[in-house]
């Protein structure tokens, strides 16, 4: 990875909720042990000169309901070496087998944050969340992203509720031609992850 990118070589499940103070972690053929406290891990990425995972900025899917787009979402991350947070409830059987089959190999090759609802992501959100909505109020191209940013996208049928929406540090809109209701949800992931690596200087080389 490039500018000091942490490469996982193995699916890194992070379960938060509303009752964890401190994230517990699980990385597969690792040499990390479940239940690793999320500030040990940055302790040995700080030893190694490298950041902490959650100064990364991130992509988070809210309540998705189609497999095929969280998987495309999570090939999209690999490629990025972006960490992608999963707010449930999803509207399909979310399992390892589920994840394997929508993201094939590059499952195993991002940065999976798993959390039980929107209090307990929001809480563990490590800067601004940046709310991509076809009613955001301001253009992508001028939204001045952060490294720290969190980068959400609604659920496919309906967005976020308006108490989410209204949440949000900044509603960002990507432009399209008129006469069209909307942009697939991974493919707005992309247009979005790239401007907002772009505009930090962390797109890979």
């Amino acid at each position: 990875m490039h500018r000091g990118h942490i490469r996982i070589p193995a699916l890194a499940i992070v379960a938060v909720n509303r009752f964890d103070s401190v994230a517990r972690l699980n990385f597969r053929r690792s040499n990390f042990r479940h239940g690793m406290a999320a500030h040990s891990l940055q302790s040995v990425l700080l030893s190694r000169g490298r950041r902490p995972y959650w100064r990364f900025m991130r992509v988070a899917l809210f309540q998705p309901e189609i497999a095929g787009n969280v998987g495309a979402v999570i090939r999209l991350c690999a490629c990025m070496g972006t960490p992608l947070d999963i707010i449930e409830p999803c509207g399909f059987p979310f399992s390892d087998r589920s994840l394997k089959r929508a993201g094939m190999d590059y499952v195993d090759g991002v940065q999976l944050v798993r959390h039980s609802d929107w209090d307990a992501f929001k809480a563990a959100a490590p800067g601004r969340i940046i709310l991509l909505t076809t009613k955001g109020d301001t253009p992508l191209t001028n939204a001045g992203f952060v490294a720290s940013d969190t980068l959400l996208f609604g659920k496919e049928s309906a967005g976020v509720p308006i108490d989410i929406r209204a949440a949000c540090d900044v509603r960002v809109v990507v432009g399209m031609a008129g006469g069209f209701r909307s942009l697939n949800l991974a493919v707005t992931a992309g247009i979005a992850l790239h401007e907002a690596l772009r505009q930090t200087g962390e797109l890979p080389q």
